[in-house]
Order: structure tokens, then C-alpha cells, then sequence
């Protein structure tokens, strides 16, 4: 089984290993990826604060002149550990046993805007592009998009647990048969605490040593109870409520 989650425009700063981009998952995709750094890149050259300003998502210019770096030379670490937004607060890869980390490097897929398809144990730098902007005339997701086909062929073999947002399906939607989640509390869909949940969910899967859809359907997640599954298509979503 595979999981795929949604990164943060959050990271943590840091690191110890150099930045490699032909070791990120699929090394097919090393041309695209140049092509978007390339841009990114004389994108920070040039400092224009306003353009600046819309792709990292900041309107603050200390925050902005922060991320004018040469990410290509910068360190890197684990893309699990790089990203810090609720999901990842929740799923607190640090403190989880060695077993459990092994899980998540082997079982998690992360989306980057930048990178596109990570391993949870890619080596990556600090860099920051808000969800959807362009970087300058380019969509990231739609050159990902193009080639995700590789994911069609990586995954062709795995049960899919989905926890992106759905602007991820902008990168890869999968056309085999995958599973999503919805949260429910008091009558009401969680929106922005559902980050919090999927985080509270991989961490339960990876505790458990989950390998299949099956096990996880009789997986208990504390706080958690199945409402509903509905089917449609080649998607199944389970509906939790919180309680």
C-alpha cells in the first residue's frame, strides 16, 4: 500500500546532506524538474518583489528576501522532516520508533509543487511556492501531469490510501481504484483540521504496519469511527466521524 499526502508551504530550515536532484523519485523526471528550477531560480535573481510576493504566497518583504537563496546548493534533509505544516505536526515523524519511520520512508508518496513526486526520504532543500502559483509562465502541475504516468506504473501494483487536498489531483489523479477520507464532527465536514487528522491517521497506519486497504479498513484510530463508505467510480471514500 501506498499513501499519498499533500506537502506544506511551511518547512523547516536546515540540513546536513547535499541536494541531488537525479536521487528524487523518478529520475525520468530530471528534465522537468531543471526546467521549473531554471525559472524559479532567475525568478530570485531578478528580485522582483511583487512577482516574488505571488509565488511565494508572502506579503511581508523580510519574509520574502528570506527565500531568495540558491536552493540548488543548499542542504537538504528528508522531505518528511523538511515540511511543517499541521499534517506533519500531527504525524510527528521524529518521535515515532525506528519501525514506524522505516514505514513512512518506504510508504509515503508526498506531491511537491516544486519537486513534483517525492519519497517521504528524498533529499530535499528548503524552498517555498505556494500551492497553484506559477513560476513565471509555468504550471508546475501541468508538466507533472504530463508524466505522471509514472506514477500509473509505480502504483500499478498498490492499494492507494489518497490524503492530498484536491488540487493534487491537478499532478496525478489515479485511474485504477483508490481510497480517500472525509472527516465528520458534529454533522459538519472538517476542512482545514482535516490536515490534522490525515497526519493523526499516517501515523496510526504506520505505528500499525499497515500493508493493505483490507488491514486498514480494520485499522481503530483513536477518536475515529467509520459513518459511512461510499463508492463511485474507481473511488471509495471512508467518511470518519469525529467524536
Amino acid at each position: 500500500m501506498k499513501i499519498l499526502l499533500a506537502p506544506s508551504e511551511t518547512k523547516i530550515a536546515g540540513g546536513t546532506k547535499p541536494f541531488n536532484l537525479n536521487q528524487l523519485l523518478f529520475p525520468e523526471l530530471t528534465p522537468t524538474r531543471q526546467k521549473i528550477l531554471h525559472h524559479y531560480m532567475n525568478l530570485l535573481q531578478k528580485k522582483e518583489m511583487k512577482e516574488l510576493s505571488k509565488m511565494f504566497g508572502l506579503k511581508k518583504e523580510r519574509d520574502i528576501l528570506y527565500h531568495i537563496r540558491d536552493i540548488i546548493h543548499e542542504p537538504s534533509m528528508k522531505a518528511i522532516e523538511r515540511y511543517s505544516g499541521v499534517a506533519f505536526d500531527y504525524l510527528d515523524y521524529q518521535n515515532l520508533d525506528t519501525q514506524s519511520k522505516a514505514y513512512v520512508d518506504q510508504h509515503l508518496i508526498l506531491c511537491s509543487n516544486l519537486f513534483g513526486f517525492l519519497r517521504a526520504d528524498d533529499l530535499i532543500p528548503e524552498y517555498r511556492l505556494k500551492q497553484g502559483a506559477l513560476v513565471g509562465e509555468i504550471k508546475p502541475e501541468k508538466l507533472y501531469k504530463e508524466e505522471s504516468y509514472l506514477m500509473e506504473a509505480y502504483l500499478k501494483d498498490e492499494d492507494i490510501l489518497d490524503l492530498r487536498a484536491g488540487f493534487y489531483d491537478k499532478f496525478y489523479k489515479p485511474s485504477k481504484s483508490y481510497t480517500t477520507l472525509k472527516f465528520i464532527k458534529e454533522g459538519k465536514v472538517v476542512s482545514h483540521w482535516a490536515k490534522a487528522y490525515r497526519g493523526i491517521v499516517v501515523r496510526s497506519v504506520a505505528q500499525s504496519g499497515i500493508k493493505s486497504l483490507e488491514e486498514f479498513m480494520n485499522l481503530s484510530i483513536e477518536n475515529l469511527s467509520i459513518k459511512e463508505i461510499q463508492r463511485s467510480k474507481n473511488r471509495t471514500e471512508i467518511i470518519y466521524d469525529i467524536g
